[in-house]
């Protein structure tokens, strides 16, 4: 049957936003048979800052999707490269039962547009260069009951009047803009971490690396004569000739407001062999910067019939600035959510169950987001950085835990003491 200009303005549920989080909650609301509405403000093709790197745990939930990461495009990666303090370990990603033993890269440019599109080919309507401008409210309960939006150009310029699309539930995905958040009166919390992302591509040899690599020691001036950094650097083979390498810093430093970021990343890249190409006229493309938020910094999750998933919630990792996977696997759970809802009455029988998505976020990542802010405070000491980067290193057992607490790869039943220890801290870490 024909739709009407009216019935492609209505849906069972609307998504905020095309990137992973709003794809991935699109995908599996549309495979469940929902008619789902994915607005999206830019078109495809589209960048996004980001180190494009994926670890086990994102790769699970692309599994989990129908992809096939053997096909081209996909540089797979056996575990990561930790270089510091004059130390250089190779700890493979671990064994385990409830992740792939392997990582990959792919660029968000490609990355974002098959994720949207495969939300599409499962039946979410993809919108594009739809800006939304706002939530609907409803007059009477105060609920969202839609979004107002704008028709733009490539440049993000008004082309048509605005429109006004409903739904009895509505999903911001919208990033670290926030902007259904924010107008539904729910604001940043200061006490969460934030950080800052800086990223180029450059052609180079190391192009097909089979380890992701990171820096430990990121400095803000000469190094060894300035502040350590609490962050890192970060070289992915993308495998098609070029890598991402970029840096991420934390705020938990005194020096994060005074950082010129685009000068750390050139005085790092100077201290690297000039055979691997990382310098300005390899460069391919600009550099770019982007805020990453942390550590839920963006509650509560689900308000009034809008259910926030991806960087509009803070769901980045302190630990290691990782946002794609949670971005996935929040996606799974709140289209799980969404659906029990949808099958229960309009009302308060509905209302508790899409309330239970805040509940199984805090279940999920709440102590363990706990754990990472600590992490995040302690690091933005230098001494104790520059102290666990020249202890921690030369200790293989110790950096091998670490791998399994900063990416949060743990099996939840019959792991290792390991993994025994960090979801017990997990366990009765308090609720971020």
């Amino acid at each position: 049957m024909t739709r009407t200009t009216a019935d492609e303005r209505m849906a069972d549920v609307i998504v905020v936003g095309a990137g992973p989080a709003g794809a991935s909650t699109a995908y599996h609301l549309a495979q469940a048979g929902v008619d789902v509405l994915l607005l999206e403000k830019s078109s495809f093709p589209r960048d996004k800052i980001c180190g494009d790197g994926l670890t086990p745990r994102a790769v699970k939930q692309l599994i989990s999707m129908g992809f096939d990461l053997d096909e081209p495009g996909w540089q797979k990666n056996k575990g990561l490269r930790i270089v510091g303090a004059g130390h250089r370990l190779e700890l493979p990603w671990p064994e385990l039962a409830s992740f792939p033993p392997y990582g990959a890269v792919r660029t968000r440019t490609d990355l974002d547009e098959i994720l949207a599109r495969h939300a599409q080919k499962a039946g979410a309507r993809l919108t594009e260069r739809t800006n939304v401008t706002g939530p609907v409210l409803d007059e009477r309960t105060g609920r969202v009951v839609g979004v107002t939006a704008k028709p733009v150009d490539d440049r993000g310029r008004k082309v048509g009047d605005e429109v006004t699309y409903r739904a009895p539930v509505v999903v911001a995905c919208d990033g670290v803009s926030a902007r259904m958040a924010i107008a539904m009166g729910i604001e940043r919390r200061e006490n969460r971490p934030m950080g800052v992302a800086v990223r180029a591509y450059y052609e180079t040899p190391r192009h097909d690396d089979p380890w992701m690599e990171s820096w430990l020691e990121l400095w803000d001036g000469p190094p060894g004569q300035s502040n350590l950094l609490p962050g890192y650097g970060w070289i992915f083979g993308v495998g098609d000739g070029t890598a991402n390498v970029g840096l991420g810093i934390l705020n938990s430093s005194k020096a994060f407001q005074q950082v010129d970021y685009k000068q750390i990343l050139h005085t790092w890249l100077a201290t690297t062999p000039e055979e691997w190409g990382f310098r300005d006229e390899n460069r391919v493309g600009r550099i770019g910067s982007a805020a990453l938020p942390m550590g839920f910094n963006r509650k509560p999750h689900y308000s009034r019939g809008m259910l926030l998933v991806g960087d509009s919630g803070g769901m980045t990792n302190p630990f290691n600035g990782e946002g794609i996977d949670y971005a996935l696997e929040a996606g799974e759970t709140a289209a799980s959510v969404i659906l029990q809802a949808l099958a229960r009455p309009e009302g308060p029988a509905r209302e508790r169950v899409l309330e239970g998505y805040a509940a199984a976020m805090d279940a999920a990542y709440g102590g363990y987001f706990t754990l990472g802010r600590v992490f995040a405070k302690m690091i933005g000491n230098p001494t104790f950085m520059k102290q666990a980067t020249k202890y921690g290193l030369p200790r293989e057992g110790l950096m091998r835990f670490l791998l399994k607490l900063m990416a949060n790869l743990t099996d939840p039943r019959d792991g290792d003491v390991s993994d025994r220890i960090i979801n017990g801290l997990s366990k009765i870490a308090p609720d971020a």
